[in-house]
């Protein structure tokens, strides 16, 4: 099975596909066979043959080295941008979590390694039941967490890892810090509480880069060398062996 990447965050809002773009484009443009995945997609406007689309999953279908068609990359897109169960039961079209893992076997198989966007935070509920996170966990893809640094964000990062450590089916692989707010007081003090909250330093610092960042502009942040393309490489290379 293809590796994996569950990219999470500590809210809705934080820089998760700013994060997954860069990152795939990253990848590709060392080499790699890579997808950017959109299980879930709440928040949608109709292209011009009727057809639901979300502007993230577009952005993830677009970097990726390995083309997928939309409803490979984003198997449930809803209309309203409301919690996604809620989006389902509306559109009476609930989320089947053994659908998605043979979505996931599907759209990852011709590529090295697969980053997976989550939706809002790690225990996102889904319609009928369960969670997003049942996802990654049934395949015990690795799970990075992007942290929105501002107020609060010590309690949600902590939590989030706390919850997928308990789990016990995933391996925390790291996490990013992303400067959503320019204004957060004591950043430098919250860093080094996030490292010994978290038990390691970032895999990235993304600094505030204003509204509507290009992921071509965070590249270097996940290039050669880089702690998160250092991550990929040892995915990928223990596929091959």
């Amino acid at each position: 099975m293809t590796p994996g990447i569950f990219i999470t965050g500590t809210s809705t809002g934080v820089g998760k596909t700013l994060v997954t773009a860069a990152w795939t484009r990253a990848l590709a443009q060392r080499g790699h066979r890579v997808v950017a995945l959109k299980p879930v997609a709440s928040g949608a406007t109709r292209d011009a043959a009727g057809q639901l689309r979300n502007a993230d999953a577009l952005e993830l279908q677009a970097v990726a080295s390995v083309p997928l068609p939309y409803e490979r990359v984003n198997p449930y897109c809803f209309e309203a941008p409301v919690a996604p169960h809620v989006a389902a039961e509306e559109a009476g079209e609930p989320i089947s979590v053994p659908h998605l893992c043979d979505w996931y076997r599907q759209a990852s198989a011709g590529a090295d390694l697969a980053l997976v966007e989550g939706a809002g935070g790690w225990r996102v509920p889904l319609h009928p039941d369960g969670f997003l996170s049942d996802l990654p966990e049934q395949f015990g893809l690795g799970v990075v967490l992007v942290v929105g640094l501002t107020l609060g964000c010590l309690n949600h990062a902590r939590l989030t890892f706390e919850a997928v450590e308990h789990a016990g089916r995933c391996q925390f692989l790291g996490w990013i810090g992303n400067q959503v707010d320019p204004g957060f007081d004591r950043l430098d003090a919250n860093l080094r509480t996030l490292k010994r909250l978290l038990g390691a330093p970032p895999l990235a610092l993304i600094p505030a880069l204003g509204a509507h960042p290009e992921p071509e502009s965070l590249v270097g942040h996940f290039g050669q060398g880089t702690a998160c393309e250092l991550l990929a490489q040892r995915l990928v290379n223990g596929r091959k062996t």
